[in-house]
């Protein structure tokens, strides 16, 4: 239920566009993106070590209560610098969110015995947050039709604050005090910070892992132009989010079904997603509606092979400070993201084409185990075991 109200926020498929009307040009509002992304790097890795040593429960509430925040900004003075710091809030707040999502449902399954079930589970949690888009377009249709950008932007401060309500009533296994970092050691979240970095940097594998899943995260920037590229194709304002909402379907589809590929081997995946970038290519060249599939096949398909390395990358990490250690493919991936929001403010549809071209093909190289022989992953992991393959 956290997962979907999370996610059913109805500014999600119009704030762009919120920003457009402000006033803002092409260059403003990237420029907005990149601010978002700034605040992320900076809050990533510590704000993932406040989840390890306090409680990645509260992490995910006290996200939703900032993006709230966030959006009271936004409504009651529509203007640049108030988008600006609510970007910072925002990016604060989803720095929170990242890592200690993964942390809470992977330790979750390990208090029952039950990890091997994470590429599952993290695939329906995925689907379901990305299926949430449709409620969201739903309401900004409808709430849009009624009162405007105005009434959106308040009603999503309450779904966030709503949101917030629900992850603080979330089920977190008890740690020992050692491992939630509450034994008396004078470090406190520093030692947290410190353990999670040095289980990722001492690890060969779970260095190039780290570094090539944050590359592939990146791509999901692009999401937020989707609403920008409907409008270039002639849907009007008010259908935007009816016009965007296939495309989250898609992905959602892709992201469920990725439990299913779990195993599969990296050139696999390389194989995957160098078509779907080929699909894009293609489709944007034939026209109007050709390229909004494209788009959606694309998506699907993105969202299937980021589940799937994700999972891995999960199985690979040893240690108790889970929420720092993926915390760092966050870190990662707001580095990474302020590449594609250049490359789409330069090339693009044809940007993002090469791009994912470029990622595609480095897969292998961070998730193939290439030099280890399965003596190398994490707990309760063997060498037939997803981490080792």
């Amino acid at each position: 239920m956290w997962a979907l109200l999370s996610e059913s926020v109805p500014f999600y498929p119009l704030y762009a566009l919120w920003f457009a009307e402000a006033g803002l040009s092409d260059a403003e509002i990237s420029r907005l993106f990149v601010l978002w992304s700034v605040v992320g790097l900076l809050a990533e890795v510590p704000s993932g070590a406040l989840a390890d040593r306090f409680s990645r429960r509260g992490a995910l509430a006290s996200g939703g209560l900032l993006q709230a925040a966030a959006y009271v900004l936004w409504t009651g003075w529509p203007e640049f610098p108030s988008f600006a710091l609510g970007f910072v809030l925002w990016g604060f707040g989803g720095a929170l969110l990242s890592g200690a999502v993964e942390a809470l449902l992977y330790d979750g399954l390990a208090a029952v015995g039950a990890t091997e079930r994470f590429g599952r589970s993290y695939g329906q949690l995925d689907a379901l947050r990305l299926v949430a888009d449709i409620p969201a377009a739903v309401a900004a249709t409808t709430l849009f039709a009624t009162g405007g950008l105005l009434l959106v932007g308040w009603v999503s401060v309450g779904v966030c604050a709503a949101s917030a309500v629900l992850a603080a009533c979330l089920p977190e296994p008890s740690r020992a005090p050692e491992r939630s970092g509450q034994s008396g050691r004078s470090d406190g979240c520093v030692g947290v910070l410190r353990a999670g970095v040095l289980a990722v940097l001492s690890d060969p594998v779970s260095r190039r892992a780290v570094v090539v899943v944050a590359l592939l995260a990146s791509l999901d920037a692009v999401e937020e132009y989707f609403g920008l590229l409907a409008r270039d194709r002639g849907v009007p304002t008010q259908w935007v989010p009816q016009a965007v909402v296939g495309i989250s379907i898609a992905g959602a589809l892709g992201s469920a079904w990725a439990g299913r590929l779990t195993r599969v081997r990296p050139t696999t995946l390389t194989l995957f997603l160098g078509t779907a970038a080929a699909v894009l290519a293609v489709t944007e060249a034939l026209g109007r509606a050709a390229g909004l599939v494209g788009v959606a096949v694309f998506y699907a398909t993105y969202r299937a092979v980021l589940v799937v390395a994700n999972t891995r990358l999960q199985h690979c990490f040893r240690g108790d400070a889970r929420a720092t250690a993926t915390s760092l493919v966050g870190l990662g991936t707001e580095v990474a993201s302020m590449g594609v929001y250049l490359a789409w403010a330069v090339g693009r549809v044809g940007a993002v084409v090469v791009l994912s071209a470029a990622i595609a093909l480095a897969l292998p190289l961070g998730l193939h185990r290439s030099g280890h022989h399965g003596d190398h992953c994490g707990p309760g992991e063997t060498r037939g075991s997803v981490c080792a393959e």
